[in-house]
């Protein structure tokens, strides 16, 4: 098969698309043929050379993927050749092929173009892992994300809605904060003209910023707040004012998704097939896709989600 290829620490060029051995399914897992694979931070980061993929993960960069089952392993439950599907992935998925853990694979929901489906694996379940099961997010509750125009901020923000809950959103131009309001948002913020903490006051945030944001998300949360960080665009490293924290009786929750072992993967899987799917069949949510680029250019795909000018997903089309 062929796959996109790091083929040294650098800018977008090192990604060469090359033929590769094909993968076979081990028990337990699902070979899928590659129909699109969605694009992540996270792989510009594996390409920089700061975000090596598990142990016994694939090398090639990609979180997500959807696709059709072409062969299944033994001990692979509620999967079978032939269905059309989506999956959380360690990597791999700028492949023609991958195989995957049967408790990473999800159905493809009803009311969405297959190409389409390739953005929500990553996004659904980060969203809903942490917003829904960790900060345990509840109707009229007041959730702000930070990043609103990324593919997590574009999906959190209908979720949290469709949800019963109140959404406020940052962004960097009038033009995402307009895109944001028309996704459901009640509140924007533009971080370059104002401080989200002297306007929002939020009993969920979801931040992919990380050290630039701590003080002022502990400034914005209520009393009772839930601080769920997901990224570290911002820094990893703060001063944390803990009699702040005290007084709000106010929790603060790391995450991240990618190397979780399977089961733990399929327990998010299992609640997202369950509670967000229906939503995204009924068109309550909706996958908001900024480009589809085929997979052999996946350079430019890197340099469009570099530019930070994209609003939604960038997918990468076999």
């Amino acid at each position: 098969m062929r796959a996109i290829e790091i083929t040294r620490p650098g800018p977008p060029e090192v990604l060469e698309w090359r033929e590769v051995p094909d993968p076979r399914p081990d028990r337990g897992e699902v070979l899928i043929d590659v129909v699109a694979a969605g694009v992540n931070r996270a792989d510009l980061l594996q390409r920089q050379g700061f975000y090596d993929p598990p142990p016994g993960a694939p090398p090639y960069p990609g979180l997500e993927v959807s696709g059709v089952v072409a062969e299944i392993g033994e001990d692979v439950e509620h999967v079978t050749p032939g269905d059309e599907v989506c999956a959380l992935l360690a990597g791999g998925g700028y492949a023609e092929r991958v195989a995957v853990p049967w408790q990473q694979v999800m159905p493809a929901p009803e009311g969405v173009r297959l190409v389409e489906v390739a953005g929500l694996p990553e996004v659904a379940c980060t969203v809903w892992s942490n917003v829904f099961m960790a900060a345990r997010l509840r109707r009229s509750e007041t959730l702000l994300v930070h990043g609103g125009a990324s593919g997590i901020g574009t999906f959190a923000i209908q979720l949290a809605k469709a949800f019963g809950s109140r959404v406020a959103a940052t962004a960097g131009s009038a033009a995402k904060l307009e895109r944001l309001k028309e996704l459901g948002a009640d509140e924007t913020v533009d971080y370059h003209e104002e401080d989200f903490a002297e306007r929002v006051a939020a009993d969920v945030i979801l931040d992919i910023i990380g050290a630039k944001y701590l003080s002022r998300n502990i400034r914005a949360l209520r009393t009772g707040g839930r601080l769920v960080i997901i990224g570290l665009q911002g820094g990893a490293k703060a001063e944390i004012d803990l009699g702040a924290l005290m007084a709000k009786r106010a929790t603060v929750h790391g995450s991240t998704l990618r190397a979780r072992p399977a089961d733990e993967k399929g327990v998010i899987v299992r609640g997202v097939v369950d509670n967000v799917w229906p939503l995204i069949s009924a068109g309550a949510v909706r996958p908001v896709v900024y480009a589809e680029v085929p997979m052999a250019e996946a350079a430019e795909a890197h340099r469009m989600m570099e530019s930070g000018e994209h609003i939604g997903k960038i997918l990468l089309v076999r």
